[in-house]
């Protein structure tokens, strides 16, 4: 494990723009790879997912619902999605209903929420105006928020003076000191206004991956002009902010956990000043990794290319390789692999997340993607008979005219049939990533024809020893041209007994008879490869013989047998003019 460098011990203080809490962006202790709490909580959690309709479900969303759902599920609790749908003007048409279907196309199905309902509703924040403004008057009453009657103008000017002057932004608390009576009087005739919570400092809080962090200290940014960071918390709209509804209905929701992106924990300060001020217990919270490219940049949730349909529509990704490349972004575990699915996380899921950045390694994805290909392909079931599905309508896309002709010189089985594609499937699954890829990788079964390049030999076997293996394999008869028989005689062939030289001892002469029989496989399965499929990747060649059933495969070598008698001679002529390589006493 690489040892913290200095600058990670440095603590580095800033300013949070949205609460203006003074927060430390660095652990206040030497920093672990790991998170400080790792072990599961005694009692069911109740988690929530709480997205915005301004945007589509992305790759950092999606990782956050999934981690709140893990953990409902690992402690036999409840996984609620609640949407933050109160600012309409950014609102997306659609965006809702896309929401719901990227969730349960990943197998996220939330116990409480829209559609489904619950105890706790309604689960749009827009339906719940009046809760906020019921709890906010209640922080009036208690002395923890006032309302606050400057203008728009007045608060303009006050910015722009502070920042001529190289002051921090801040509020000076000019209507703090309104008495109660006189306040709820311009409120009753409709003053424009809004709603401050009233801080006197920011505490420090207990978060599960980098324990206590924070700064307690006054909530006063300035001793010669004093401002204030008095966030509001309803609007003049009488719409909530986000942090007040958050903390409402996280609290009336009875929400014990919150993991969420490491970008919102500089509004976490602000939230529990909220929970104190009401009295209520703050519920754990849980900020994991930021997402990040290659170059260390943040992975902008406006790119295309981390949209949830981006790779369900358009890069033909599982959902259980989707969330299985998702829950690691930022999460140990103790399994021996890293290819899960969803059920199997639900059973392995903790607590232990890492700390600092995550880089975003999309060839994990692909990894993962061809794995749970082959496990569709052993045990088949739903998500193999749509990988099935796809596969054969890209056959039908790709070779219309093959795939609709009755006729053939050859016989061949139907192109399109299930069997013959899940044949194909099962036989190289190991290299799926998507239908259409997966078509044009083996578009050797597809096609009429073989696109072959010229024959060039890897090694100096003779090409006459290999058109005699090949022969013999064609001797196979049809109706025994079976996997096991195929693999077998494939196996069985062997070169002639190279000549021993008198002086080799008889170690020396099985070490010379194996490398001979090492040189003889290479070549022949590289002559088979480019004999029936023009050299191209593709299943092994036992697979590769059966599939293309007897009559097809018998016409490709002997095919390929023709167009290499020339390529021979050449080679020959090539070998007794410049002597570049050694000739076997055969040849």
């Amino acid at each position: 494990m690489r040892r913290p460098t200095a600058s990670l011990l440095t603590r580095r203080l800033w300013t949070c723009n949205q609460c203006r809490a003074r927060f430390s962006s660095g652990p206040l202790h030497p920093p672990s790879v790991y998170s400080t709490i790792t072990k599961l909580p005694e009692s069911p959690a109740r988690t929530r997912f709480a997205p915005s309709p301004t945007g589509y479900l992305h790759l950092g969303s999606l990782r956050t619902a999934l981690f709140n759902y893990l953990l409902a599920k690992r402690t036999g609790g409840q996984f609620l999605l609640r949407i933050e749908d109160t600012d309409k003007k950014r609102s997306i048409p659609g965006a809702e209903q896309r929401l719901y279907d990227d969730l349960q196309w990943a197998g996220l199905y939330w116990d409480e929420g829209p559609v489904v309902g619950g105890p706790y509703g309604p689960y749009r924040q827009s339906e719940r105006t009046e809760i906020y403004r019921k709890y906010a008057q209640e922080l009036i009453d208690n002395g923890h928020a006032y309302r606050c009657f400057c203008s728009s103008q007045r608060l303009h000017a006050l910015a722009q003076h502070r920042s001529d002057a190289g002051l921090r932004p801040g509020y000076d608390r000019e209507c703090a000191g309104i008495s109660a009576e006189e306040s709820e009087e311009l409120a009753a005739v409709d003053q424009p206004h809004i709603i401050r919570l009233k801080v006197d400092k920011y505490p420090i809080f207990k978060d599960i991956v980098y324990g206590k962090t924070g700064q307690s200290l006054p909530n006063r940014r300035d001793m010669i002009e004093p401002v204030f960071d008095d966030p509001v918390l309803i609007k003049t709209d009488g719409q909530p902010t986000y942090h007040m509804a958050n903390v409402v209905d996280d609290h009336l929701m009875e929400i014990t956990h919150v993991i969420r992106g490491s970008e919102w924990m500089n509004s976490t300060p602000l939230h529990v000043a909220l929970y104190n001020a009401f009295n209520w217990t703050p519920p754990a919270f849980a900020h994991v990794p930021l997402l990040t490219n290659k170059s260390g940049q943040k992975l902008s949730k406006r790119n295309a290319d981390i949209d949830i349909t981006f790779f369900k529509e358009i890069q033909g990704i599982f959902p259980s390789t989707l969330v299985n490349f998702a829950a690691l972004l930022g999460w140990s575990h103790t399994g021996k692999s890293d290819v899960f699915d969803l059920r199997e996380l639900e059973n392995l899921f903790n607590l232990k997340f890492t700390k600092g950045n995550t880089v975003v390694a999309f060839e994990k994805l692909w990894f993962l993607q061809k794995e749970h290909a082959s496990r569709f392909a052993k045990t088949p079931g739903p998500a193999y008979h749509e990988m099935l599905t796809k596969v054969i309508q890209a056959v039908k896309d790709t070779y219309p005219e093959q795939v609709s002709r009755i006729h053939s010189l050859v016989p061949r089985p139907s192109r399109c049939s299930t069997e013959y594609v899940g044949a194909i499937l099962r036989a190289d699954a190991k290299s799926y990533t998507n239908a259409p890829d997966f078509v044009a990788r083996n578009a050797t079964f597809f096609a009429d024809d073989v696109t072959r390049p010229e024959y060039e030999p890897t090694t100096d076997v003779p090409i006459q020893d290999l058109h005699t293996s090949v022969a013999a394999i064609t001797f196979i008869p049809e109706d025994q041209w079976t996997l096991e028989n195929l693999r077998a005689n494939i196996e069985a062939c062997a070169p002639p007994p190279p000549r021993i030289p008198d002086d080799l001892t008889p170690d020396q002469a099985l070490k010379l008879q194996e490398r001979t029989t090492k040189t003889f496989k290479k070549a022949l399965y590289h002559y088979l490869r480019w004999a029936l499929s023009g050299g191209n990747h593709g299943p092994g060649m036992p697979d590769t013989l059966h599939i293309l059933g007897y009559h097809e495969s018998v016409r490709r070598l002997n095919e390929a047998r023709k167009l290499t008698k020339p390529q021979h001679r050449s080679f020959i002529r090539r070998v007794l003019t410049d002597g570049s390589q050694p000739l076997d006493s055969k040849q």
